[in-house]
């Protein structure tokens, strides 16, 4: 099967499109209570939103770093990404993309989403050779996030430690010779 080299990899429907992210309990229990983003949310900072779970299991440890103990499942109408993805720069300057730094840089400080193509993740969290995307929002987009495109939010920390204990089986070391 052949998978391009940049992909939106989600889970979606005709609406909605889900995201990830990662908070420890301060942040998340309140945004899970409240069904959107509140306090101590901070909407100054950049928030960072992967649509690649896996991608997202990569970068909180399967829920164990510290900062980053649960992670949240946040639907997003369609409308609302599709607006990111609009207004979105890359992270760093790429000469392939047909721009100069300096065109490139004029609009990196105009655009409030910013773009990063991660190496896609296996289960076992080790790197594929194909990128998914992540999403840097800040300034007007952060604030569209929280108020206007976040339909729902569920914490779904539970579910993936049970599917980080699934991924730690190994070779059984039984008796030596052939069974059967």
């Amino acid at each position: 099967m052949d998978v391009p080299q940049r992909q939106i990899r989600a889970l979606y429907t005709d609406r909605t499109i889900t995201v990830y992210q990662a908070y420890p309990e301060e942040i998340a229990g309140p945004a899970v209570r409240a069904g959107r983003f509140v306090d101590p949310f901070k909407r100054e900072r950049m928030t960072w939103i992967k649509p690649s779970f896996l991608w997202m299991m990569y970068r909180c440890g399967w829920a164990t770093k510290p900062g980053q103990e649960r992670v949240l499942a946040i639907e997003l109408t369609r409308e609302g990404f599709d607006w990111a993805l609009a207004r979105a720069c890359l992270s760093h300057h790429d000469p392939a993309g047909g721009e100069s730094r300096e065109e490139w840089s004029r609009r990196l400080r105009c655009s409030p989403v910013r773009v990063q193509w991660d190496p896609e993740r296996s289960p076992q969290l080790q790197p594929l050779p194909y990128r998914s995307l992540q999403l840097g929002l800040s300034g007007d987009a952060v604030r569209r996030y929280v108020d206007e495109w976040t339909v729902a939010i569920t914490d779904v920390t539970p579910r993936l430690r049970e599917i980080a204990a699934d991924l730690h089986e190994r070779p059984y070391p039984g008796p030596h010779g052939s069974v059967g």
